[in-house]
């Protein structure tokens, strides 16, 4: 059987057609890789089924390359789960925070809304701040964060 230049047009939409039912927007270049294939077997229909193949293989790979080599750059850009993103930002005590070096030292601060992916983190300070004041965070140290008053 010769595989015409309508099966890889087919092929390409139902990998198209895939793409809705997984999202995983990985699918899609080997649809359009499918489908650069039907569109060459229009304009050279003796292509043979190796050259098919790795007409596709080439077309997909190199797809899926640029694009995540070039369109999505920005993706390694986000913010989130960084530790400067905590850095400035204004929460309320809920339990009380003694000076290092104090036994009972460590406090815990409450953000509005979540930071580095928590609303609650526990906190240290240079200055004792009572409970229910509002801190400012000033530094990131591993699982802690250092505030100061707001």
């Amino acid at each position: 059987m010769e595989i015409a230049w309508w099966h890889w047009v087919l092929l390409g939409l139902g990998l198209g057609l895939l793409e809705l039912l997984v999202p995983s927007f990985f699918i899609i270049w080997f649809g359009l890789g499918a489908l650069l294939v039907g569109v060459v077997m229009m304009a050279l229909p003796g292509l043979d089924f190796t050259a098919q193949i790795a007409l596709w293989t080439l077309a997909s790979v190199a797809m899926t390359v640029f694009w995540f080599r070039v369109f999505r750059r920005d993706s390694s850009k986000t913010r989130s789960g960084q530790a400067d993103e905590a850095l400035g930002e204004i929460g309320v005590l809920v339990r009380a925070v003694e000076p290092l070096g104090a036994e009972s030292g460590r406090g815990e601060v409450r953000f509005q809304k979540p930071v580095m992916g928590s609303d609650v983190w526990p906190c240290l300070a240079d200055e004792s701040i009572a409970a229910g004041e509002r801190v400012r965070v000033l530094a990131v140290d591993g699982q802690l964060l250092k505030v100061g008053k707001y």
